[in-house]
């Protein structure tokens, strides 16, 4: 099959359009015809080797962690598709690679498409939505009338959770640049942060939840935002023990994202404030619920 693909990591590297080998079909897989896939920041972080340690795939490499498509077979143990389901996912990060024409997935990572939506708007919503509701509601528990800052408020992540953030009750404030102020509002932010204009670490204040896609700047500042028992989560680094451990890193990778995260969790201790790393995955029932 036709697909997009990486020899090697590369920094600003190109992807080749080259010939793949049919995904095999799992037991409990759906194998999906591709109709759009979306492109993230992610996969051109998988291309650069941002995450070659944490992310050992084997090259070459098919790219993309977005799909939309139609279900085409389904193995034995299949219950909840079938052919002809219009469905869309984000893969298991071990499994990745929607730039081609089929992708094999297990059951339990994807979810019926919306009706409503087209699949070139379905395959643009997977990661950012999933990432979003794992910050904000399995890691934060974010509860009614709680205060909730969310960084990049335009962008993917941010434009998802800003109305998550809203239809779970918080007061919600966002960063944004001048141009996307009125965009920012329109998806109900109570404040917002003209980072071109105003600090804001200077404008806010007691607040329960830092949502941080941002630089290691951003990150630090937003410790000055937090109340005492606050979160701050971090899609973008550094990665913590917590997460090594779960990703069943060796002892030395757990050492080495130890002392990355090591400056971040001690000025989060010393202000009585939580720091995590959250680094999304595939969950095809939380991808129902986000849209239902």
């Amino acid at each position: 099959m036709k697909s997009f693909l990486i020899d090697r990591y590369a920094k600003g590297g190109a992807l080749r359009l080259g010939e793949s080998p049919m995904p095999a079909l799992k037991d409990n897989d759906v194998m999906v015809e591709i109709h759009a896939a979306g492109v993230n920041p992610l996969d051109s972080k998988i291309r650069d080797g941002e995450f070659k340690l944490i992310l050992p795939y084997r090259l070459p490499l098919v790219l993309g962690n977005d799909v939309a498509g139609v279900v085409v077979r389904v193995g034995a143990n299949v219950r909840q598709f079938k052919s002809g389901d219009e469905v869309y996912a984000r893969p298991g990060q071990d499994r990745i690679g929607t730039f081609a024409e089929y992708i094999a997935m297990d059951e339990a990572d994807v979810a019926m498409k919306p009706n409503n939506l087209t699949m070139e708007e379905a395959a643009s919503i997977p990661l950012v939505a999933l990432t979003a509701w794992q910050a904000l509601v399995e890691r934060a528990n974010v509860q009614k009338g709680q205060k909730v800052l969310i960084h990049a408020g335009s962008g993917g992540v941010g434009v998802i959770a800003i109305q998550l953030a809203k239809h779970l009750g918080a007061y919600v404030a966002t960063t944004t640049s001048t141009a996307n102020v009125a965009l920012v509002k329109g998806l109900g932010a109570e404040v917002v942060v003209d980072y071109k204009k105003d600090d804001f670490e200077k404008v806010l204040q007691g607040y329960d939840v830092v949502l941080n896609s941002l630089g290691k700047d951003t990150q630090e500042k937003s410790l000055a935002v937090l109340k005492p028992g606050g979160k701050l989560i971090s899609i973008s680094g550094p990665p913590d023990p917590d997460f090594a451990r779960k990703s069943g890193s060796g002892w030395l990778l757990q050492q080495v994202m130890r002392l990355l995260s090591y400056g971040i969790r001690r000025k989060s201790k010393r202000l009585g404030v939580d720091y995590s790393f959250l680094f999304m995955t595939a969950n095809g029932g939380q991808l129902g619920k986000v849209t239902s």
